[in-house]
């Protein structure tokens, strides 16, 4: 599941060296907190959050399948 949110945040920003992803894994829920470069915050969150709110939905279903449930954190 990790591959597929790195994949989609490099695919969104320009310094692709900048990007920590950090997975917090509990029995039911996974948390992925996403840290992204200064200039490419405004990137991954899109206008009026759009894009964030996609990722969230693609991650929720990827970790479906899992029987898992998935929330994605953005940190600037």
């Amino acid at each position: 599941m990790k591959e597929v949110l790195e994949t989609i945040i490099k695919n969104l920003v320009d310094n692709k060296d900048a990007i920590e992803i950090k997975e917090v894994e509990n029995e039911k829920t996974i948390v992925f907190e996403v840290k992204v470069a200064e200039e490419d915050f405004g990137k991954i969150i899109g206008r009026q959050g759009k894009i964030a709110q996609s990722i969230r939905t693609v991650m929720r279903a990827v970790a479906n399948r899992k029987d898992k449930k998935v929330t994605v954190e953005f940190i600037g």
